[in-house]
């Protein structure tokens, strides 16, 4: 799930930051921004994709009006592009094309008189997505400092990400690393003038970071605080931002799949199976609409798709219901017409549920629908 932050500072400084930080169970956090020592915290909640947990956090360098209307468009895309799943080094791609076509347009605006006040529009993005399913975490970044992590036992370290090259460049390409986290493990996303400026080199800064973020702290709130006080005691010229998130993986109990076979007499265990399994979490409220998507999506796999096939039902705060294939192909919806006999599948699956879409992967892709719940809480 992926929220945006607020405004990050006003016309007058010459550098911005920008976050999109989440709002869900699985995934506590916490962000600051020092902007000439001011300071704030966003949570604006937003549309997600299932169980899973967005983060971002990068620069856009410019001046005036031109700089915070970038930032703002950049948020923008990066929400959109989040909200369609995409995995964090095809996101970056897209997310490059929108700054190469922004300074472009600047180019094209700028006047003789206005130079001063605009610049080429330039920014650095870090990219990240947590599944509290697996526990793992896949990662990249264009141009960004490298990301932290704080163990369970508060041992600190920086991941090893590959590079990226600078949004805007245009055409380079962006890769992208998956690591494990533990439970309880703190990720740690940052800009540049936390750790560097003209007292420090990067190098110490980071190592103050590190050391900074090993420190036990009550919360995610004081462990924010602490590690600006100390990384940052006197004015910086740039606006800084700090991002930190603790992961929570979500209790096998919470968690329900089951192997399809391709066959016509699949859908109808597979109802019967989802049906059990939400009665065992008491959802019985939520048996009719599950039953109607679990038959949707699963027939359209045992149609189209190839083996293996795997439905699986993942309660949180929203109950969630995947299908996954070894196909790359997608569906799309469309409007059948009046004596068609089919068609409507996924127009259902759309009006019944809160959200849906589909989530390509390495093995294949995976098609996701997701209600919500109200109150209902997990069975413990």
């Amino acid at each position: 799930m992926v929220a945006l932050g607020g405004d990050v500072t006003d016309l007058t400084h010459g550098q911005r930051v920008w976050g999109v930080l989440p709002h869900r169970r699985a995934q506590p956090c916490r962000g600051r921004r020092r902007v000439h020592h001011r300071e704030g915290i966003d949570r604006q909640p937003g549309p997600g994709q299932g169980a899973r947990v967005a983060l971002a956090i990068g620069d856009v360098v410019g001046h005036g009006l031109h700089a915070s209307a970038a930032m703002g468009r950049l948020r923008t895309a990066v929400r959109t592009l989040a909200d369609i799943d995409l995995p964090p080094d095809e996101l970056l791609t897209h997310l490059d094309d929108v700054v190469a076509r922004l300074s472009a347009e600047e180019d094209g605006q700028r006047s003789d008189r206005e130079a001063w006040t605009s610049g080429d529009v330039g920014a650095t993005c870090l990219y990240a997505v947590y599944d509290p399913v697996s526990r793992r975490c896949s990662l990249a970044r264009a141009g960004h400092p490298l990301p932290a992590v704080v163990a369970p036992d508060g041992t600190a370290e920086l991941l090893d990400l590959p590079a990226g090259p600078p949004l805007g460049l245009g055409g380079l390409p962006f890769e992208a690393a998956e690591v494990e986290l533990l439970e309880g493990s703190v990720l740690a996303l940052y800009t540049d003038g936390l750790v560097e400026s003209r007292e420090q080199d990067i190098e110490t800064g980071l190592s103050r970071l590190l050391r900074e973020l090993s420190r036990p702290a009550a919360s995610l709130d004081a462990l924010c605080d602490m590690a600006l006080n100390a990384l940052l005691p006197w004015q910086t010229p740039d606006d800084v931002a700090l991002l930190l998130a603790r992961t929570r993986a979500l209790q096998a109990d919470q968690v329900a799949f089951w192997d399809v076979a391709a066959e016509p007499a699949s859908v109808i265990q597979a109802r019967k199976d989802a049906s059990r399994q939400l009665m065992a979490w008491g959802l019985d409220e939520a048996v009719f609409v599950t039953e109607l998507v679990v038959s949707e999506l699963v027939t359209n796999a045992i149609r189209y798709a190839t083996l293996p096939i795997q439905l699986r039902l993942i309660h949180d705060k929203t109950l969630v219901c995947e299908v996954s294939d070894t196909s790359s192909t997608a569906p799309h919806m469309r409007r059948a017409r009046t004596y068609d006999e089919g068609g409507r599948g996924l127009l259902l699956v759309a009006h019944l549920t809160q959200r849906w879409g589909t989530r390509h992967t390495s093995a294949g892709k995976t098609i996701w629908a997701e209600q919500a719940l109200g109150a209902t809480r997990p069975v413990q």
